[in-house]
């Protein structure tokens, strides 16, 4: 294992542990003393786009670019990322809100790390020879796109609750929203899960770990904070996982 991908795969208990301990300030989260701040749509933007670039461009500018076992997983992620980078912060409620410059600087150096050992594994896939026809590629294919269809449908859902000029929270309801508190994060995670099978590779694996790890603690955060701020939120919702938690 090289040292980029040890360091990923290390950062995984950190993140859980820190997230558990301390809930991240952005969003409804938000709250001052985390040093010097951007506005949310900008933050978003810079965030998530060297994971846009760079790993599309690792594999396009690659001898790998005409295989489909690199160029599939790859056109996968940059539709994620063209989503988080451009269409999510454009689609955003004008609120006023900011995000510690402190946590995007964590963002995009994760993002390069990851994006870096991500577009190393498709290479090394493109140029063993990888199948598109193997059942893990194609049962994580459809893992893939199903969860992030999961997490698009909760984004618009969350959207759709504020009317223009609006900047009060309240309870979502319809789609997985019946089931659990944070389906957007559920969707990312089974995303993520889907792209480690499909790829079958550690660095696949880091990333679906490191997913869990940093969505896991937001998502029990989240639950509990529905609860504090309205009387009448569904006792049957579980925190991230339908009827188990």
């Amino acid at each position: 294992m090289n040292l980029p991908l040890l360091i990923q795969f290390l950062l995984c208990p950190v993140v859980l542990v820190s997230l558990l301990w301390t809930t991240a300030p952005y969003g409804r989260h938000y709250r001052p003393g985390w040093g010097p701040v951007l506005p949310a749509r900008r933050a978003w933007f810079l965030m998530e786009l060297p994971a846009l670039l760079l790993l599309p461009g690792i594999v396009f500018s690659s001898t790998v670019s005409d295989i489909p076992a690199a160029w599939i997983p790859a056109s996968l992620w940059a539709t994620h990322y063209a989503y988080r980078t451009l269409l999510f912060p454009a689609l955003m409620r004008p609120s006023g809100k900011t995000f510690p410059v402190l946590l995007v600087g964590f963002a995009i150096a994760f993002n390069l790390l990851n994006g870096y050992n991500n577009g190393s594994a498709l290479i090394a896939a493109g140029l063993q020879g990888a199948a598109v026809s193997a059942p893990h590629f194609l049962g994580g294919a459809v893992l893939l796109v199903s969860g992030f269809a999961i997490h698009f449908h909760a984004d618009r859902t969350i959207r759709r609750l504020r009317k223009p000029g609006e900047s009060c929270y309240g309870i979502p309801r319809g789609g997985m929203f019946r089931w659990v508190t944070s389906p957007h994060y559920l969707g990312e995670i089974l995303q993520w899960v889907g792209w480690a099978v499909l790829t079958w590779s550690l660095a696949g694996l880091a990333f679906a770990l490191f997913t869990a790890c940093n969505l896991l603690p937001r998502a029990i955060s989240n639950h509990r904070w529905y609860r504090q701020q309205f009387a009448d939120y569904p006792r049957e919702r579980r925190v991230l996982v339908p009827y188990l938690f």
